[in-house]
């Protein structure tokens, strides 16, 4: 009776140790929160033994078991099979042969959904106020929803029609253009947001969470109206890794369900989301005779490749390849074709 009680005592300290570990290597909040997630499934799966007693057996058939019986897919596979490489090897310090072994299912090349400028301008014209001006956002200049979301007013360059993106996938910075249409917006959105800053000067607030250090390193810049987000939330929250209540920037979840709604609104019977717009975004760039170093730069891609999918949405869309059929109907061969078969 004594070992089942001992044993729930073990996951907390792990955990605790798993997102130390993280936090020393800079990782995002997302990963940490995924991490947590499927180290804990790990070890429950195995009935909380702890990872130190258990090896490559044990990880095969937790794995073997998300894929044949939850059905997982393979970009979930892969996020569960990273966050226990790092357990073992980042967490308990084991760098042990059979980790290098285990496969990693391969990602299927698949093309992105894309809508067309009509559609894009019919979702637009569905959202309102602040939700309408990230949407715009996101696809006047193919940003991430995260990377919107966590802008700040210092990002925002008029002048020079600029935005600088700070630590994007990857943890790099880039610069994309402000679009001279939603300068109007986006300054009506400053001017909502500063009405919230003052609210929270004046109530003795602490500020803004800032990035690593900062905070430390310049204990006031987290109070001062340049750290601020473009998006605030109207409420304020606690934050996850701190516990100190504060403003956080906009819920990702909040713009995803306005935006469903207005994809269904607008009559669209294709899947959508908000990342869709960052597809369209390099899709229509590209289709307008942009160079594709230049949208791979805008997306913050490392790799052209991975910027070459949008290449292949072109391929079929219009303006592309030209079918047979099309070329059979323009030259009266349809009619012909259709009055031999009668």
């Amino acid at each position: 009776m004594s070992a089942p009680c001992a044993v729930p005592a073990v996951a907390p300290r792990l955990l605790d140790v798993v997102r130390e570990r993280v936090r020393y290597l800079h990782y995002s909040l997302r990963t940490e929160q995924a991490y947590v997630h499927w180290v804990r499934a790990f070890v429950r799966f195995h009935r909380m033994r702890h990872p130190r007693q258990m090896g490559r057996v044990e990880v095969e058939a937790f794995l073997t078991w998300l894929s044949s019986e939850r059905s997982v897919s393979v970009a979930t596979h892969r996020q569960a099979l990273s966050a226990i490489l790092f357990l073992y090897h980042q967490v308990l310090g084991q760098q042990l042969p059979w980790m290098q072994d285990i496969g990693r299912p391969q990602r299927k090349p698949r093309l992105p959904a894309v809508l067309s400028p009509p559609e894009v301008g019919a979702v637009l014209a569905r959202l309102e106020g602040t939700h309408r001006v990230l949407a715009q956002l996101l696809y006047g200049t193919g940003m991430r929803i995260t990377e919107a979301l966590q802008l700040r007013v210092k990002d925002l360059d008029f002048d020079r029609g600029a935005i600088v993106v700070r630590q994007g996938k990857g943890g790099k910075d880039r610069a994309v253009m402000l679009p001279a249409a939603l300068a109007p917006g986006l300054r009506e959105q400053l001017r909502q947001a500063r009405t919230l800053w003052q609210a929270d000067a004046r109530a003795g607030r602490g500020g803004v969470q800032m990035p690593d250090a900062l905070e430390r390193k310049y204990p006031r810049a987290g109070a001062s109206w340049a750290w601020f987000w473009v998006f605030p939330q109207a409420a304020h929250s606690v934050c996850p890794r701190t516990g100190v209540q504060r403003r956080h920037h906009l819920f990702d979840q909040t713009f995803q369900r306005a935006f469903a709604h207005a994809v269904h609104a607008a009559g669209i019977d294709r899947p959508a989301t908000p990342h869709t717009l960052r597809h369209s975004f390099a899709t229509h760039l590209l289709q307008s005779g942009t160079d594709i170093r230049t949208v791979q730069e805008l997306l913050g891609h490392s790799d052209v490749s991975t910027t070459m999918i949008y290449t292949h949405v072109l391929k079929v869309a219009a303006g592309g390849t030209r079918s047979p059929l099309d070329v059979l109907a323009a030259s009266g061969g349809a009619a012909a074709s259709t009055f031999a078969m009668h």
